[in-house]
C-alpha cells in the first residue's frame, strides 16, 4: 500500500515530512504498539516497508524508528510531539503524521484495505 494511500485512509495530518518522494513508497506491513520494546523485538529484518502506529508520542518512538530504519510513523488519537522532539525530527529521515483515529480503528481501516500486520513467528 502506498504511503499516500495510508495517509488518506487515516485522514492523517503531517507533523514532519522528510521527503515528498516517500508518498510513492510501498508499505507491506503495519505494526501497532505503545511499547517500543515490542517494536524492537518484533520488527526484524525490515526493508523499510513497515509503518509504525503508536500512541507513544515521545523520544522513545523516534529513537525506535531510527534504530529500525522506519520511514513512516503515525501517531494515533491526535497526539503531537512537543517542540523539543519536533526539532529532532527535522534531523531524521522519518516522515511523521498524526491521525484522530484510535489505534484500534486505525489498524482496522488499514487491514480492511489490505495492509498486513508484521509476521511474528
Amino acid at each position: 500500500m502506498l504511503a499516500k494511500d495510508i495517509i488518506k485512509i487515516l485522514d492523517a495530518e503531517p507533523i514532519n515530512i522528510n521527503t515528498k518522494h516517500f508518498l510513492e513508497k510501498d508499505y507491506q506491513f503495519c505494526f501497532a504498539t505503545d511499547l517500543m520494546s515490542d517494536a524492537l523485538a518484533m520488527i526484524s529484518n525490515d526493508d523499510g516497508s513497515t509503518v509504525l502506529l503508536t500512541g507513544c508520542c515521545n523520544i522513545q518512538s523516534l529513537r525506535t524508528a531510527e534504530m529500525l530504519d522506519l520511514e513512516l510513523i503515525v501517531y494515533v488519537r491526535g497526539k503531537m510531539l512537543d517542540i523539543d522532539n519536533l526539532d529532532m525530527t527535522k534531523e531524521m529521515r522519518c516522515n511523521i503524521f498524526t491521525t484522530h483515529y484510535t489505534m484500534f480503528d486505525a489498524c482496522g481501516r488499514l487491514y480492511a484495505q489490505g495492509l498486513k500486520g508484521v509476521n511474528v513467528e
